[in-house]
């Protein structure tokens, strides 16, 4: 039998409990512990971890191959008692710990991961020569010990996705692709929010909530994903896609900001009572009304800029206020925030196709009603005036 022997810390915890801090070769983690996962044998339960999920341990491939990776968690690791720690010293708090090893396909390894499946995973698949990796570890006395560890590292409260959105853009490395994806966007969240503009305060962040006592609609009441969906798919495939450099999937951001605080400018002159309105009160700062006048800004913005000149487009003008607001009053009396009946045109069988204004939702279906409605309505609000000029 063959034996690793590592450096490791020996850590007291309560009155017979041990952890042990160590640093253990990346590549070597797969030699010395296994992944059981939950499964049933007849009415027994075995095992515990999670499948892996293969498009996170790419991703934590790439970034341990990347440059200068850093990984500061440690893998959990349970081992058996085959595993052993060698003091040296009088305290026996430093030793080494001894892990026996075997390229035999049939060795049971001793040690069972607790946490850092697919961090051990990637360890194991990235093209590198090494990587130490941090492990906390400890000997247990059963696998119902080991289950137990696994639901109390695992039960913890994750990070919120709001909090990860406002500390993105303050990041200099490459980030997850969900993160990275929102770092740009998040950056302008964070201006029109925290800079002066109709917006400033007005959307709720980690940092910028409504907290007892407060007045609702003088803080932080729309939520930072509506915005960063708008924002996002803007820039993809819209009014912002023109300030935005292809290269680096960035943009010029004075000029975002200005065409996004134009517009809400405007929203908020033609909407005053619904501007002061918390979403549940009025479906204007609603995920849903947000989506909706998201799709509505991009189309005229596409309208200003048809009717400029092909030299006043290339210098990418900002749609102005007055523009944004004109054109929203054409679809202001149809409008139904915070009271009325929205009907948003009939069905196959010829019924009206309704909401109260309180029944609309954020979800996908209701999004798409109203977004559909205000550009079916926009749309032919130009025509008519289009008829009328000849």
């Amino acid at each position: 039998m063959e034996y690793l022997k590592l450096p490791a810390l020996s850590i007291q915890q309560g009155k017979t409990r041990r952890l042990f801090s160590l640093a253990v070769p990346g590549k070597q983690i797969s030699k010395i512990a296994s992944i059981t996962r939950i499964k049933r044998r007849s009415s027994e339960l075995t095992g515990y971890q999670r499948p892996e999920v293969s498009s996170h341990i790419k991703e934590i491939q790439r970034y341990i191959e990347s440059a200068d990776p850093m990984i500061p968690n440690p893998v959990i690791i349970a081992f058996d008692k085959r595993v052993s720690f060698e003091p040296v010293g009088d305290d026996g708090n430093f030793g080494f710990l001894i892990i026996p090893i075997s390229e035999d396909d049939d060795f049971e390894k001793p040690g069972f991961i607790v946490d850092g499946q697919q961090r051990t995973a990637a360890l194991r698949e990235a093209s590198i020569e090494d990587f130490a990796m941090p492990v906390s570890a400890f000997i247990a006395e059963s696998d119902a010990e080991q289950r137990e560890q696994f639901m109390l590292v695992n039960s913890t409260k994750p990070l919120s996705k709001t909090l990860l959105y406002e500390l993105a853009p303050h990041t200099d490395s490459r980030l997850p692709s969900d993160l990275q994806q929102k770092k740009f966007p998040s950056k302008i969240l964070q201006v029109l929010n925290f800079e002066e503009g109709p917006l400033k305060g007005r959307i709720k962040t980690a940092t910028n909530q409504v907290g007892k006592g407060q007045v609702e609609a003088m803080k932080g009441v729309i939520a930072d994903n509506s915005i960063l969906k708008l924002i996002d798919g803007s820039l993809r495939d819209g009014a912002l896609h023109r300030f935005r450099d292809p290269n680096t999937g960035e943009g010029d951001i004075n000029q975002i900001v200005q065409t996004l605080n134009s517009f809400w400018m405007a929203v908020s002159e033609v909407f005053p009572e619904d501007w002061k309105l918390p979403p549940k009160k009025s479906r204007l700062l609603h995920g849903a009304g947000i989506s909706a006048l998201g799709s509505l800004m991009d189309e005229i913005d596409a309208r200003f800029q048809s009717i400029l000149g092909k030299e006043a487009r290339s210098v990418n003008a900002v749609t102005p206020n007055f523009f944004f607001k004109d054109e929203l009053e054409s679809v202001r009396p149809y409008c139904c925030w915070s009271k009325g009946t929205w009907v948003f045109g009939k069905d196959s069988l010829g019924e009206d196709i309704t909401r109260r204004w309180d029944e609309i939702q954020n979800l996908s279906g209701d999004i798409k009603l109203i977004s559909d409605y205000l550009l079916r309505l926009y749309r032919k609000q130009i025509t008519t005036q289009r008829s009328l000029a000849i």
